[in-house]
């Protein structure tokens, strides 16, 4: 759940688009495409479909949902624009230092370990876990699942490659989160990018997977699903808490967003919050 006063996304005023159009344009979209969009927080939406409109150079929602249902790079194109997929590496770095200093000394007690990343866009997230893993000498007994409805940012997770640029945002978050080594250790330069190490998702899939239609696939230790949930209104936010819920073994840790909490959701009961916060939950 978002927690109360926040937003679901920076207020702006969206455009004008009238809420039927916008209703109709779902609903199509969830029975003829199968992607469902109707329960994500309105203000979000209408900001993201009228960018949609100028991106894909649309008059009106139905010449978009026209242009949608005949031309499969055009939706690509509106999921790409719906999804939000931005991330970086170490993003909030106390996240990381709390994964590497609270959760890490109970995940090593298990002869072996499963996560799921849920809405993994890029792949970031990913990458930034299975480094603290693999420091914490952790990685060879991970199993992750690294999910999500956009199969561009699932493409660009499973190439592991980002702008050269990027990298010292990537970096300094790194050591932010007390990384151990520098955090060139695992990526080389190449052709204007850096591409993480192989080494790194040996043991994870990236597999598409949607937290409004789709269910649990197994059972495992870690969920994180960081700055996803805000762009979905309350009961849909309620639902993925139900997924993760029944996806965790007992006493399995959450990780969720800085404004993501699960205190005001019908599951709170089932979680408590560790003490140093920062996003951190654990199953009861």
């Amino acid at each position: 759940m978002i927690e109360p006063g926040e937003s679901a996304e920076a207020a702006s005023t969206p455009l004008p688009l009238e809420e039927r159009a916008v209703e109709a344009l779902l609903q199509v979209i969830y029975e003829r495409r199968h992607y469902d969009f109707r329960s994500y927080a309105r203000a979000s939406l209408r900001r993201r479909l009228s960018l949609a409109l100028t991106d894909l150079r649309c008059q009106s929602l139905h010449d978009l949902e026209n242009k949608i249902l005949s031309d499969d790079h055009a939706f690509g194109a509106l999921v790409r624009i719906l999804t939000v997929p931005v991330s970086e590496m170490f993003r909030d770095p106390p996240f990381f230092s709390v994964f590497r200093e609270q959760v890490v000394p109970e995940l090593k007690t298990y002869p072996s370990l499963k996560l799921w990343v849920a809405g993994c866009s890029s792949g970031e997230e990913v990458y930034s876990l299975a480094i603290v893993l693999a420091e914490e000498r952790l990685l060879d007994r991970c199993f992750i699942y690294a999910t999500d409805i956009n199969e561009q940012s699932l493409g660009q997770a499973r190439a592991g490659v980002y702008p050269i640029d990027r990298m010292k945002l990537f970096s300094d978050n790194y050591f932010k989160s007390k990384g151990k080594h520098s955090l060139s250790r695992y990526y080389t330069a190449a052709y204007g990018g850096a591409v993480l190490a192989r080494s790194l998702t040996d043991n994870v899939v990236f597999s598409d997977h949607s937290l409004a239609t789709d269910s649990v696939f197994s059972e495992v230790q870690v969920v994180s699903c960081r700055n996803v949930m805000i762009y979905f209104d309350r009961t849909l936010q309620d639902r993925v808490l139900g997924l993760f819920r029944d996806a965790l073994a007992r006493r399995g840790f959450l990780g969720l967003g800085s404004k993501e909490t699960v205190r005001f959701s019908s599951h709170a009961a089932h979680f408590s919050e560790l003490p140093a916060r920062e996003g951190w939950f654990r199953r009861c």
